[in-house]
Formats: structure tokens, C-alpha cells, sequence
């Protein structure tokens, strides 16, 4: 008995062992450089860190120089609520901005029509400087994108909307902000859901792997959205507890039914 006993406790243990290791696992980024020598230099090829307008994007253009009565027909009145994202949420008078039309183009005070489509918020900037250099000595202009938004979903520890207040936004970032993966989440099958073109477009990332960074869609863009999948072990529970949620109803609908009939059983009985 004492050996059996013994047993028991020295298997428990490996299993234990076991799934302690699999979980370290499973969890860890990037596993490919684990046996790498610490001090390693590593390169990965560049991405294109480019973010570029598109129909809808809303910008917050400033036009400023040493004279700021010469500019201050260049920008627009000041209103509230300066952004479409900030509708009564604020009662502070502030700049407002320019909503990109299906066609690609901007109405800018003077200047008239400007085609933004396609072109990096610094293009849009250089051209707005060169004609408004033309009458006005030293222009400095200011383009920003306001409506720089992703979706985290999935398992993260909280599903959410980030606004993304600087240009270079990764998927590391995105994660940060929604608290991080949960335990039940696959790191080799993140997807990275684009809109390209009209359509959307599905890429799947695999965070275990170093060479992530070099993705094209490592570095996220407005209205990118993030799906991150769950593992076997959340998928298996899932099932395991919608088909004892089923049991526990048959189990509940027959014994009703078998109280209602024992019911009827017993008041025919004593009629008679």
C-alpha cells in the first residue's frame, strides 16, 4: 500500500511538472530566440512605418508663421466640438477639421480643393506650405490624424477601442493597452484584420516568432482591428461547459415533467 501511495504522489508530480512546462510555453513570446546567447546583435528587415490618408480620415490642419494675421485666414473658425469623436463631450471652442471625401480631396480655406488621398500626413503638410509660401513669408504647417483608432478583441484581459496618439503603433502596443494576452490566448495565431482597397483583409501573426517585428502588419493603421484567438484548453472548457449547461436543462425539463406527472398520479388516485 505504502509503495502504491508512493506512486500516486511521484506521478501527480510529473504531471504537474508537465503542464507547468507547457504552460511556460505556450505563454512566452518569442520562443525562437530563447537559446539565443544573451548580447546577440539582431536585425529584421524594415516595415513601412507610413500612415496614409484615406476617404473619411478626419486631419487637424494648422497653418502658423511669424505673422499670424497672414496665416489666420488659412485656418479654419474655431468651433465646438473640434473632433466628431468628441460630440458633447467637451465645451472648450477648438480648431475643427477636415473630413477626406470618397473622392480623396479636402475643402482648404483659400487654397480650394487638395487631393490627400494616399499621401503620408507630412506630404500633405509640404504641399499646403509651398502655396501658402507664395504670399506668405515662412509658413509652418501642422497636419494631424485625429481618428487613429484600433479594436483588441478577443482574449486580452480588456477587449477594447484605443486611440492611438502617435505615428508608429504596433501590435505590442495595441496589446499593452488592453492589458496584455490571457492565459488561454494563442500567440502563434493573431489576426490583424485590415481594410484594404474597400475590403477586408485577414493576417495572421505568430508572436512566438522573432521575426513578427518585420511583418508588414506588425505596425497597425487606423481602423485596424485585433482578434486574438483562443487556445484548446479555453475552446475544450467552452464545450465542456455549454453541454453540462445542456445536461443541467434535460435534467431540469424531466424532472418537471416526471413532478407534473407524479402530480396528476396522485390526484387521480384520490378521486377514486
Amino acid at each position: 500500500m505504502k509503495y502504491f501511495h508512493t506512486f500516486i504522489i511521484a506521478s501527480c508530480a510529473i504531471v504537474l511538472a508537465s503542464c507547468s512546462s507547457n504552460k511556460e510555453n505556450t505563454l512566452a513570446y518569442f520562443k525562437d530566440l530563447e537559446n539565443i546567447p544573451d548580447g546577440t546583435l539582431m536585425t529584421s528587415p524594415a516595415t513601412s512605418r507610413e500612415i496614409l490618408i484615406a476617404p473619411d480620415d478626419e486631419l487637424l490642419i494648422t497653418v502658423t508663421s511669424s505673422s499670424p494675421e497672414a496665416t489666420a485666414i488659412y485656418n479654419l473658425p474655431l468651433a465646438n466640438p473640434a473632433k466628431r469623436a468628441s460630440i458633447n463631450a467637451t465645451t472648450q471652442p477648438s480648431q475643427q477639421t477636415y473630413i477626406v471625401g470618397s473622392d480623396g480631396y479636402i475643402i482648404f480655406p483659400v487654397l480650394g480643393r487638395i487631393h490627400v488621398n494616399g499621401q503620408t500626413t507630412e506630404q500633405i503638410a509640404d504641399g499646403i506650405r509651398a502655396q501658402v509660401a507664395m504670399s506668405v513669408k515662412d509658413p509652418y504647417v501642422n497636419v494631424q490624424l485625429v481618428n487613429f483608432f484600433v479594436n483588441v478583441l478577443g482574449e486580452v484581459k480588456e477587449p477594447r477601442r484605443v486611440q492611438v496618439t502617435k505615428k508608429h503603433f504596433s501590435v505590442f502596443d495595441a496589446l499593452a493597452e488592453a492589458g496584455d494576452l490571457t492565459e488561454f490566448a494563442r500567440r502563434d495565431n493573431v489576426i490583424v484584420i485590415r481594410d484594404e482597397n474597400g475590403s477586408k483583409t485577414y493576417h495572421k501573426l505568430d508572436l512566438t516568432n522573432s521575426n513578427v517585428v518585420s511583418s508588414p502588419y506588425f505596425l497597425l493603421k487606423q481602423n485596424d482591428a485585433i482578434y486574438v484567438t483562443p487556445n484548446k484548453i479555453k475552446v475544450d472548457n467552452s464545450k465542456y461547459n455549454q453541454n453540462n449547461a445542456f445536461k443541467l436543462s434535460v435534467i431540469s425539463t424531466v424532472v418537471s415533467a416526471a413532478s407534473v406527472i407524479a402530480s396528476l398520479v396522485i390526484a387521480l388516485a384520490v378521486r377514486k
